[in-house]
C-alpha cells in the first residue's frame, strides 16, 4: 500500500486494552472493541492477565480494519492471543485487510503476544503492523505466525500479497524493526531463499533487559530450541520436517524463526515456550494449555 492508496482510506478508531496491577493481580481495566475485533478476557488462576482476540466473522474480509493500542502499566503481565487462525479472506477490487498493534509497556512490565497463525486463503490482500515502546526493565516477547493458506484443501501460496512489520524500541530508541513482504506472483514461493517445501513459518521475538533475570530465563528457553545438529557439515536441510534457528541479534535482542511442513510439527516447540512462560516469574501456569 502507497502513501496515496493510504491517504484515501478512512481512519478507523482505535480499539483500546489497558492492563493495571489491581490488589495485586494484572487486570483489564480498560477494553474497547470496535468491529470487527472482539475482545476477551478469560479468567486467570494467577497474577497475569490473559486478553483473547477474536472476530465477529471468522476472519477478517476485503477491507477490514483493526487498530488497537495496548497499554501495560509498571509490573503488569500481559498475555495476548487470538481465539483461533486470523483467516483473511479473497480481496474485493484490491481491497487490503490490515491489523496495526501499537503497545506501550512500563517499567517492569511483561507482555507476551502469542497470536495463532494468519491464514491468507486465494486472492486475499494483508497488511499488518506492531509496534511497541518499551520502558526500562519490560520485557516483551513476540510471536509472528503465518501459514501459506488452507493447507488441509492443498491451497499453498495462492494470496496476491502479505506485509508484515515489527517495531520495537526501548526508552524510546529503536532495538528491532523488521519487514517480510511476500507477492508469490514475484516470488517463486518454493525456492530455497524463501520457503522451498515449508509451508509454516513462526519467528519469536524477544526484547529487554539482559540485566533482568526473566530476560535471561527466557533467551535460556529459545537457545534451548536450536537444533543442534544444524552446525554439523552434513546437515541435510531438505529432509527435515522442520528448521529451527536462534539467534542473538544483539544486547537484548533474541530472534528464534521455525519452518514446518505443518503445525503439528510445531506443537513440541510452541509446548517448550508455553512452558517456560507457566514459570512463576511469567504467568505461573500455561494460558493456552486447555486451547491445544
Amino acid at each position: 500500500m502507497n502513501n496515496q492508496e493510504s491517504a484515501t482510506l478512512p481512519v478507523p478508531e482505535w480499539s483500546e486494552i489497558e492492563v493495571a496491577s489491581v490488589r495485586e493481580k494484572s487486570a483489564l481495566i480498560t477494553c474497547k472493541n470496535i468491529q470487527p475485533l472482539k475482545i476477551l478476557n478469560p479468567g486467570s488462576p494467577a497474577v497475569g492477565c490473559h486478553v483473547v482476540l477474536s472476530s465477529y466473522g471468522g476472519g477478517m474480509v476485503a477491507g477490514d480494519q483493526i487498530w488497537l493500542r495496548v497499554r501495560c502499566h509498571a509490573g503488569t503481565r500481559l498475555l495476548l492471543s487470538t481465539q483461533a487462525n486470523t483467516k483473511i479472506f479473497r480481496s474485493v477490487d484490491g481491497a487490503v485487510a490490515e491489523q496495526v498493534i501499537e503497545g506501550e509497556l512500563a517499567e517492569g512490565g511483561l507482555a507476551v503476544v502469542f497470536p495463532d497463525p494468519v491464514v491468507l486463503q486465494e486472492k486475499s490482500r494483508y497488511r499488518q503492523l506492531q509496534h511497541w515502546n518499551l520502558a526500562p526493565g519490560a520485557l516483551l516477547l513476540v510471536a509472528d505466525w503465518l501459514h501459506s493458506g488452507r493447507m488441509d484443501s492443498g491451497e499453498k501460496f495462492l494470496f496476491d500479497s502479505f506485509y508484515s512489520e515489527l517495531k520495537v524500541c526501548r526508552a524510546g530508541r529503536p532495538v528491532v524493526l523488521d519487514r517480510f513482504v511476500f507477492n508469490p506472483a514475484e516470488h517463486i514461493a518454493t525456492s530455497p531463499a524463501n520457503f522451498e517445501q515449508y509451508q509454516t513459518v513462526l519467528s519469536l521475538y524477544l526484547v529487554g533487559d539482559p540485566a533482568d533475570a526473566r530476560f535471561g530465563l527466557l533467551s535460556q528457553a529459545l537457545m534451548a530450541l536450536k537444533m543442534p545438529e544444524s552446525t554439523e557439515l552434513h546437515f541435510q536441510m531438505t529432509a527435515k520436517d522442520y528448521l529451527v534457528t536462534v539467534s542473538k541479534v544483539k544486547e537484548g535482542v533474541y530472534l528464534a524463526r521455525a519452518l514446518a511442513k505443518s503445525r503439528l510439527e510445531l506443537q513440541p516447540l510452541i509446548n517448550e515456550v508455553m512452558q517456560a512462560l507457566a514459570a512463576p516469574a511469567f504467568f505461573g501456569y500455561n494460558p493456552l494449555k486447555r486451547k491445544y
